[in-house]
């Protein structure tokens, strides 16, 4: 059986669990399920093509792990075909909340790779992140690393921890991270 056999076999499954209390995620809708042979970080995704067509992509390398966490992603993206639950907001947690009561799953907002591949007997390894973008909250000080920053980032996003303003500095030099450790940066603003 290859990886998209398998991923076909688990989502039917997730979808007969659902029937079985009384979360009908296909009534209306057209759900198709594939495997995203591009992405490394993200687990998987849900792409509302139209009002009642969704498109599921589960990373490849999610396959490699156990079936149980392949079908906690499967079932992830499922409440995301769900009205109203295109975010991580009340409303998927709500469904998130009663599949995880009642079927024994343990549906979060985001995974943990490292313990997912413990799980699984896998050799967890991870490229350093070359960060290129520090961002500082004006009010508190809290701040994170990024990659890459849109352009009007400053002015459509605020600090989820006091709602401040953010600054945006550009790092000359080498800043790397290997397990959330941050060794070497310079600033300009």
């Amino acid at each position: 059986m290859n990886k998209q056999e398998k991923l076909e076999k688990l989502f039917e499954q997730c979808i007969e669990e659902l029937k079985s209390i009384n979360i009908d995620v296909q009534k209306n809708r057209i759900i198709e399920i594939k495997i995203n042979t591009r992405s490394k970080k993200r687990y998987g995704c849900c792409k509302k093509i139209s009002k009642d067509r969704f498109k599921i992509e589960i990373s490849e390398w999610v396959m490699d792990l156990n079936e149980d966490i392949i079908k906690n992603t499967i079932m992830h993206e499922l409440i995301h075909c769900m009205p109203r639950c295109n975010n991580h907001g009340e409303y998927f947690k709500n469904y998130a909340k009663v599949i995880n009561e009642k079927l024994g799953y343990n549906i979060s907002r985001t995974g943990n790779k490292e313990r997912d591949f413990s799980i699984s007997n896998l050799e967890f390894t991870e490229k350093p992140i070359n960060f290129n973008y520090k961002i500082v909250c004006e009010d508190c000080n809290y701040n994170f690393f990024r990659q890459r920053v849109r352009r009007n980032f400053t002015r459509k996003y605020r600090c989820g921890k006091c709602g401040g303003r953010f600054n945006v500095f550009k790092i000359r030099g080498l800043i790397s991270t290997n397990h959330r450790k941050i060794f070497l940066y310079i600033i300009e603003k």
